[in-house]
């Protein structure tokens, strides 16, 4: 039987320390025999108090060296809090030899811990650019729901902890039983990179912008160039250039392209358009070029998202 210590921390996210625990605690019924030993670890043994729960464990550092798998459930976005007040380890993780797995933010305490140095992972896509900032030593892939790399596992955001279990579980368990798993919690067993949930349009708190913005929003489907965009900024071209990159992070041409693709997913999501029609409609003259400027921004062809859309009843918000 394979033995799984999970993590707690007062910056631990509730629902990611219950969703690994329920599970591998659900593979465990499914299989009609135990194939996991869980427990519960913190830093100092004592159970810990986190936002909803005061939560009990089986044991520290101790306990968790015996251990086969390592999870370290989420924490949260306030990084340097949660670095802070795990730096008592840090140490013991950059000396662990088995099998270790972050999911979400977590992966940046592995990092810290020196433990992706060279190595891929990956984290939520909204701590992408922190992540690299702090660690560019790793070899980020934030457009994947999970990653492995030798004995190291990380995990995207929130339930891509699901899929890393998910993945653990048929590792250790077979991909029988994680299909079984997955089938019994109403979960894709496969579900795609994660660049498929990011939002294509960036937040922008540049209020001299919102009328460009708000323009491009009803003029997306017609021939639009940086220097009608300067006209309609009342700037001239290379202004408007530093303005919006600042802005957007975005180029003009490259917000354009992604409001018309993010117009287009309301198309396939509500709509039995023809993809020339929907392609036609959003300002691409052929389908080529949509369906390949589609899949590079979504992750999947514009077939494969009309298809999931549509199969759950749910649709992107609108741009």
């Amino acid at each position: 039987m394979l033995t799984v210590a999970l993590y707690v921390c007062p910056q631990t996210i509730c629902s990611s320390l219950s969703m690994a625990q329920d599970a591998f605690s659900l593979a465990n019924r499914l299989a009609g025999t135990p194939r996991f030993h869980l427990q519960r670890f913190s830093l100092d043994g004592q159970p810990v108090q986190l936002e909803f729960a005061h939560v009990q464990v089986n044991g520290g550092l101790e306990l968790a060296e015996r251990a086969d798998l390592l999870i370290l459930p989420a924490t949260g976005s306030a990084i340097s809090r949660t670095l802070e007040g795990n730096a008592g380890l840090l140490p013991w993780l950059a000396r662990r030899q088995q099998q270790v797995a972050s999911l979400c933010s977590s992966a940046f305490l592995l990092a810290a811990a020196g433990l992706l140095d060279g190595r891929q992972a990956t984290t939520h896509w909204a701590l992408a650019e922190t992540f690299t900032r702090h660690f560019p030593r790793v070899n980020l892939r934030s457009d994947l729901l999970l990653t492995e790399d030798g004995p190291l596992f990380c995990s995207g955001g929130a339930q891509a902890g699901l899929d890393l279990c998910l993945h653990l579980i048929a590792l250790h368990g077979g991909e029988w039983l994680a299909q079984q798993v997955a089938s019994a919690m109403v979960v894709e067993r496969q579900r795609g990179p994660q660049s498929r949930f990011a939002p294509l349009l960036p937040a922008s708190d540049d209020t001299t912008l919102a009328p460009l913005l708000d323009w491009l929003r009803r003029h997306h489907a017609e021939s639009v160039d940086l220097a009608s965009l300067a006209e309609q900024a009342h700037c001239s071209p290379r202004t408007l250039l530093r303005r919006f990159k600042t802005a957007t992070g975005l180029t003009p041409n490259d917000y354009l392209q992604r409001l018309r693709i993010a117009n287009a997913q309301q198309a396939l999501a509500r709509s039995g358009d023809s993809l020339e029609r929907i392609a036609a409609a959003v300002g691409y003259a052929d389908r080529a070029t949509f369906a390949k400027l589609f899949k590079q921004l979504c992750g999947e062809t514009p077939g494969a998202f009309r298809k999931r859309m549509q199969g759950n009843g749910a649709a992107p918000s609108a741009p």
